[in-house]
């Protein structure tokens, strides 16, 4: 969507842009570039006459080939991604080969930093624990839990 506003935006600058010059053309009487417009209005013509050869001799198409390039088209862009989901998975295959822990073990770290966070982390998960298993981290039962009405200290 991004793609296509910007097109749209930088088309209507042109746009305008066009229009501002063939003003400023005007008023100075004067062409910039004859040349190169000359040059650029005849292949604007062919390109024109090219068009409009492609639409009548398209139409003279049957249905039926219509549907066979739409399906051709379609089966192309399947095969792409199936080629494209192949390269990713050699793509892993190679970056495992490559890596020198094919079997990654976990161990302490060095860092007294991410000691301190570790730590952290194992308390608030205790105190997620004790909200859990009730008040004052007093340890509930699945009766208890199942009949809030009972009494903890009993």
């Amino acid at each position: 969507m991004i793609f296509a506003s910007i097109i749209f935006f930088l088309s209507l600058f042109a746009i305008v842009g066009l229009f501002a010059l063939k003003l400023w053309e005007e008023r100075r009487e004067r062409i910039l570039y004859p040349d190169f417009r000359d040059t650029a209005d005849s292949r604007a013509l062919l390109l024109k006459g090219q068009l409009i050869r492609g639409r009548e001799q398209l139409a003279r198409l049957p249905p039926a080939a219509l549907h066979l390039a739409r399906f051709s088209i379609h089966i192309a862009a399947l095969k792409t991604a199936e080629f494209a989901r192949y390269l990713e998975r050699q793509a892993y295959k190679l970056a495992d080969l490559v890596s020198h822990k094919h079997r990654f073990e976990r161990r302490d770290t060095n860092s007294d930093f991410l000691k301190k966070i570790q730590q952290h982390a194992m308390r608030s998960s205790d105190r997620n624990e004790a909200r859990e298993n009730g008040a004052n981290g007093k340890s509930v039962s699945p009766e208890q839990k199942k009949n809030p009405k009972t009494n903890i200290n009993e």
